[in-house]
């Protein structure tokens, strides 16, 4: 009989596969040293990736089995760290000619670099321009806001090259989008943050990142812990600042974050409906057009997003890069058989699966799905485990939104019909 989690053999060659890889040509290493960086401390994971770059014969190893394996119309690199512009130009342009090697007609490649912007110069930019990148610009509001944590290796605040990197790229033409990590130090500020992002940045697509981190993030898997040592929903220990808190001090408040993105909403619908690219906005409102999430952490099951490290070790998750989750290497077996097998097909149905009856019986179950499972690190009023830290502020929002949401759902159906011809 076979497994609940393989992969039909009927589902072979022909099948249309498509998956998503997160690459870490620099691994963790990074010329900034923000404290809430949950990536820094992989170097030092006993049996982790360690240090290191992709070498030349990792990167066409890699490049090759990601186009083969995707049999979709089209292949996105998206690489990240750490902090990947420390490869330098010359890698990419490496990247860049493989891909041409490897290419299949008639299916798309596109590449993202995901980046802190510091080493953006007229070259980089330049590079980006012509080989068409999409680039992801961490920045998290205005300089008292950003400096709070994003700092150099020496302490030095980071504000002034950002804002230059953004510069470059708006002179170059180059496409970028807006990352923003939403953390104790900046949750209580929505409308700064927002409105800087708009007015200074001009920023037509902002993500924003809630850092939640567990106090052993560096050496302990998400749901590796006594999970009935958990605390319940409500308690002190459920969020930030407590002693005893189950997260670092660093991390958003849970209300605060529902309070965040409930007023940043607000001020979208009002001013920027239509021409801002919010992601949990816009997939809040394409869900309730009966879409598919746009973003993994409110799909029904993940696990087609995996990371790739500078070794060719592949593991379930960017947020899951830990021995007992790492999937195999390039060298040894092919990376589709990797994402396809049935230990990461178990992996991302366990996202729904392991729901506990609180989020079950919620009434905004398939607006959230359990969030992403790293963060399921507290447990319901009646002691259940399993339950996301994010929860109370997650249900703030969703019942604050909602109903702009089912009117905007309305709107568009109403309009779709009085276009479509008669019969």
């Amino acid at each position: 009989m076979a497994d609940k989690y393989s992969i039909p053999q009927q589902l072979g060659a022909k099948a249309r596969r498509s998956f998503h890889v997160m690459a870490k040509p620099a691994g963790s290493t990074c010329n900034l040293d923000c404290q809430y960086c949950f990536y820094l401390s992989k170097e030092r994971l006993p049996k982790g990736p360690g240090t290191g770059s992709m070498s030349d014969e990792t990167l066409e190893l890699f490049i090759r089995q990601y186009i083969e394996g995707v049999t979709g119309p089209e292949v996105v690199f998206s690489w990240q760290g750490g902090e990947p512009t420390l490869r330098g130009l010359d890698f990419f342009r490496s990247v860049v000619a493989l891909q041409k090697k490897y290419a299949k007609p008639n299916q798309r490649i596109e590449n993202d670099l995901q980046t802190n912007g510091v080493l953006i110069d007229e070259s980089w930019a330049a590079f980006l321009k012509d080989n068409r990148f999409l680039v992801g610009l961490s920045i998290d509001g205005p300089r008292e806001l950003h400096d709070k944590y994003r700092v150099n290796k020496g302490g030095a605040p980071t504000f002034d090259k950002v804002m230059a990197a953004a510069n470059l790229l708006r002179k170059h033409g180059v496409r970028f989008n807006t990352l923003t990590c939403v953390h104790r130090g900046n949750a209580s500020r929505p409308l700064d943050v927002y409105r800087f992002l708009r007015r200074e940045l001009d920023s037509t697509a902002i993500q924003f990142i809630p850092i939640v981190e567990p106090k052993d993030f560096e050496t302990h898997a998400p749901q590796s812990r006594d999970q009935l040592q958990l605390p319940i929903l409500g308690s002190p220990e459920a969020r930030p600042g407590h002693p005893r808190s189950v997260v670092t001090d660093w991390s958003v408040d849970p209300d605060e974050y529902g309070y965040f993105l409930s007023r940043v909403f607000d001020e979208w619908v009002r001013k920027d409906l239509g021409k801002v690219l919010v992601s949990q906005f816009e997939t809040l409102v394409a869900q309730h057009l009966g879409l598919p999430s746009q973003i993994c952490i409110y799909s029904e099951v993940c696990g087609k997003n995996v990371a790739i490290e500078h070794d060719g070790s592949l593991y379930s998750c960017d947020h899951y890069v830990y021995p007992e989750h790492r999937l195999g290497s390039l060298r040894e077996t092919p990376l589709d058989q990797m994402v396809f097998s049935p230990t990461q097909v178990k992996f991302g149905y366990a996202k729904s699966e392991t729901l506990p009856r609180y989020c079950r019986e919620c009434p905004f179950k398939t607006d959230c799905w359990g969030e992403c499972p790293r963060n399921r690190l507290i447990r319901t009023p009646e002691g259940e485990p399993g339950l996301n830290y994010l929860c109370s502020g997650l249900r703030r929002f969703f019942k604050h939104a909602i109903p702009e949401v089912e009117q905007m759902v309305s709107d568009i159906r109403r309009e779709a019909k009085s276009v479509l011809p008669r019969a």
